[in-house]
């Protein structure tokens, strides 16, 4: 519930702290006392829209705060750990305005954009008046708040938990249908492209070993040229191969008459005849190897200038064939095995929207019995509120299978008629201001005890009206709020003989400049101001004592 309200620099209110308490809170004051500006206040700190024309006069900033103290269960608590700003049991909304009309929004003392606090706002307090455009005016709530009061939530989500993994599997049919639509537009494309990779066979690393071959190729001349000529010096008849064995032989006559000293000479000859000669026979393989491909060139190149061609077309470097060759593949592999996986999709999915229509169905049938209790409960309460020629009807519509969601398979409205013979809509559309806000009263009292907002504001709902209505209204306003907070700003005195709280707005000379106070109301002081409620400016004996009678009667 709101706790406490702290404003300062907004409009005529210079500072002002208010403490609030549960049950049923009465503002009372005269007409252009200020009581308006408290509910604008209250609403900056709920997330409504703030402009400069709020910020007192000579002031450079209006700021607002409120705290609220909440059970753990509330659903603001889930908006605040999803936000990363969970605390205690109690929130804390503080916004800020400046002159220039710049404004900034916070929650427990952390910064926030103005949408997330207005999305608090709304799960904090209702505020109900003659000019209402959200709340049970809104037709989004009524399914939702239908369910609540019959005790239906439970099965309402899991008709959503339901229709989500319907929806999920749906969405992953049409999913696999729509990509095994583009695999067989493809798939002449793919078979074809597939064939010439599987009659190409390329391999990994073939480009850069057939580049190098061919460079071989095209130079064969001068290599050839060169290993002949290499070959001469080292073979010919004065190659380095007959002076190496010349050599040794002179050596190897004389050697053993040098006491050991030609042993390490022998040998290094020995050595270099023997790499020469696996030089002679490197240089010999070459040239075989040269003279076996010199026919090859052409083929090379053809094969070369192939794959280079093939890899351009598909877009992707030539070592990239190979694993094209095999993605293709199973992608021809997948358009074959995507009846099977769709054929089993459609199942769970038709399965999924069994379960789905099933726990709908059920849920739509205990709405319809739900809805004519609602109706009558609301009945009950219109007439004391003097809309006893007023009809309520909670209106279940069946929604053709394109407009189920997870709301399940109905659409809920609130309907009135006011006038006898005369059909019914929207509660805004067919309701005057005042009696617009007594149908918020009557629903409210209905369905309090299902809600989960924990703060209720009534802006003068008694307009209009006076004596037994009056007290009707006060009547059921007390028992309101038994079940959640109420405030209530009021000009009739039978309602607010009946507040458990009573707070009194007035303007009053700070200086020279006007201000706007609130001060609490008790015992004499209470009864003063419903006296003058009564009889106007000026406050009879009798007066006094009907305000008394008041008080006693709505204790």
């Amino acid at each position: 519930m709101l706790a406490a309200l702290s404003i300062r620099d907004v409009v005529l209110i210079e500072r002002l702290s208010l403490n609030f308490q549960g049950g049923l809170s009465v503002l009372t004051g005269e007409t252009g006392a200020g009581k308006s500006i408290l509910l604008d206040a209250l609403g900056l700190a709920l997330g409504a829209r703030g402009d400069s024309g709020l910020v007192r006069h000579g002031a450079e900033q209006a700021s607002v705060i409120a705290e609220f103290d909440l059970r753990d269960a509330h659903p603001v608590h889930d908006i605040l750990r999803e936000q990363a700003l969970d605390g205690d049991d109690t929130v804390v909304l503080r916004r800020t305005i400046n002159a220039d009309g710049r404004s900034r929004a916070f929650v427990n003392d952390q910064p926030v954009g103005v949408g997330l606090l207005r999305r608090l706002g709304a799960e904090l307090v209702e505020v109900h008046g003659q000019f209402d455009t959200h709340g049970l005016l809104d037709p989004r709530t009524h399914r939702g708040l239908l369910d609540a009061h019959a005790g239906l939530v439970t099965l309402a989500a899991q008709a959503a938990a339901a229709w989500r993994a319907w929806h999920q599997l749906e969405q992953a049919r049409l999913q696999a249908e729509a990509e095994i639509v583009r695999a067989r537009a493809e798939e002449d494309y793919l078979r074809h492209a597939l064939a010439e990779l599987d009659a190409l066979e390329p391999c990994e690393g073939e480009e850069a070993q057939l580049a190098e071959t061919r460079s071989v190729l095209m130079h064969r001349e001068k290599l050839v040229e060169a290993i002949q000529a290499a070959h001469g010096e080292l073979a010919g008849d004065r190659g380095a191969e007959r002076g190496l064995a010349a050599a040794l032989r002179l050596l190897g006559r004389i050697a053993d008459r040098a006491g050991g000293r030609l042993d390490a000479a022998v040998a290094a000859i020995d050595r270099a005849a023997a790499e020469t000669a696996e030089a002679v026979a490197s240089l010999q393989a070459c040239a075989a190897d040269i003279e076996l491909d010199a026919s090859a060139l052409e083929t090379l190149e053809e094969r070369l200038f192939t794959l280079r061609a093939t890899a351009r077309k598909h877009g992707v470097a030539v070592d990239a064939l190979v694993t094209l060759r095999t993605d293709l593949g199973r992608r021809l592999a997948l358009i074959e095995d995507r009846g099977d996986a769709l054929g089993a999709l459609s199942r769970q999915a038709e399965q999924a929207r069994a379960v789905f229509r099933e726990i709908a169905e059920r849920l739509s049938n205990l709405r319809r019995q739900a809805a004519t209790g609602l109706d009558l409960a609301v009945a009950q309460e219109l007439a004391p509120l003097k809309l006893d020629r007023a009809r309520f009807r909670t209106v279940i519509e069946r929604l053709g299978e394109a407009d189920w969601g997870a709301g399940g398979i109905d659409r809920v409205a609130f309907l009135v008629a006011t006038n006898p013979g005369a059909p019914p809509g929207p509660l805004n559309k067919i309701a005057s201001g005042g009696e617009l806000a007594r149908f918020m009263l009557a629903l409210k009292v209905v369905l309090a005890q299902s809600g989960t907002v924990p703060t209720l504001v009534f802006d003068e709902v008694d307009t209009g009206i006076g004596g037994a209505v009056a007290a009707a209204v006060g009547e059921r306003l007390a028992r309101l709020g038994q079940d959640v907070q109420v405030l209530v700003v009021t000009h009739s005195p039978q309602v607010a003989a009946r507040g458990a709280h009573h707070l009194r707005v007035r303007k009053a000379l700070a200086g020279d400049r006007v201000v706007t106070d609130v001060e609490g109301l008790d015992g004499d002081s209470r009864r003063e101001e419903i006296a003058r409620m009564l009889s106007g400016s000026q406050v009879t004996a009798e007066a006094r004592a009907a305000a008394a009678a008041l008080i006693v009667g709505g204790a």
